[in-house]
């Protein structure tokens, strides 16, 4: 006998949404390329940390200029395609903290501070501890929303570019024949082994300079796509001529020319306010004489 066909109720077939991938979610797909870019920051100065344990100085500074150029780059294309988040900055801040406030500090210990003892391991651990407390600040201020024309204290990645450019243009770090000292400046080249010498000085006044409310100019208010004199466009060549014949040379000057900047901007800043007080003074003197008058017949 047929068994006979036992029919069973058809389950429903589940109905498959159509997934919309609106704009806002797709935009967020573009965050990966400045966030490898911070990546590549970070790893730079991981490079740089171990070949100053291993005593390489030269090769550590250049993997530093990498990390800087890293810095620089993504930063600009998360302006540009205006991907910044939270997440970025964060991230940004912690490979900051490592490329431009460990690095640098390992490099300084392992060349000059090993031999001062305790006084060495002081200075480069004040010079991360400030890194640190440069880096909070300027993410509390940036999430409080309020636009500022510059910076608050010395950036982390100047007060490292100091360091890595000092160690450049001191070509005598380097083993004879290498081929990274290329010509050098002849004035500057007898001033290096003086400033190796207060090297530690200066470290720790770039610590403090990290902390200190000197304002320094934020290159991100410079928009390169608006008309610009021909003069701006003249300079941009003969510095990148200058960096192409000296290019240790002119990292050191540069960095050092950005460092004093901040005092020549607090100093304009103090005039300014100066010359705006007067006229109100001026006016109040003016008011208080013509009421000491006495009113003529």
């Amino acid at each position: 006998m047929k068994k006979e066909r036992i029919n069973k109720p058809l389950r429903p077939r589940p109905k498959f949404k159509k997934v919309v991938i609106k704009k806002e979610e797709l935009k967020k797909g573009i965050y990966i390329i400045p966030s490898l870019f911070t990546c590549g920051n970070m790893s730079f100065g991981i490079l740089s940390i171990l070949s100053s344990i291993d005593g390489l100085f030269i090769p550590a500074a250049w993997f530093l200029i990498g990390a800087l150029a890293c810095d620089i780059v993504d930063g600009r294309i998360a302006r540009m395609t205006k991907t910044t988040s939270e997440f970025g900055m964060q991230l940004d801040s912690l490979s900051d903290l490592i490329s431009f406030g460990v690095a640098p500090a390992m490099m300084m210990y392992m060349l000059v501070l090993n031999t001062m003892g305790k006084i060495g391991v002081a200075i480069a651990v004040l010079f991360v501890l400030c890194s640190a407390l440069r880096l909070a600040r300027f993410n509390v201020l940036a999430q409080s929303g309020k636009v500022h024309k510059h910076f608050v204290g010395l950036p982390t990645p100047a007060s490292a570019g100091v360091i890595i450019s000092f160690v450049l243009s001191y070509k005598l770090l380097g083993p004879e024949g290498i081929a990274l000292n290329a010509k050098t400046i002849p004035v500057l080249q007898p001033l290096m082994p003086t400033f190796f010498k207060i090297m530690p000085v200066v470290i720790v006044v770039l610590s403090f300079l990290m902390v200190s409310n000197v304002p320094y100019y934020s290159f991100k208010q410079m928009h390169l796509n608006k008309t610009r004199n021909i003069r701006l466009l003249v300079l941009i060549i003969v510095i990148a001529l200058l960096i192409i014949v000296f290019p240790q040379n002119i990292f050191f000057i540069i960095f050092v020319v950005y460092t004093l900047s901040g005092f020549i901007m607090l100093a304009s800043i103090g005039i300014r306010k100066r010359k705006k007080r007067r006229p109100g003074k001026n006016r109040k003197n003016k008011n208080s004489a013509a009421e000491a008058e006495p009113a003529q017949p």
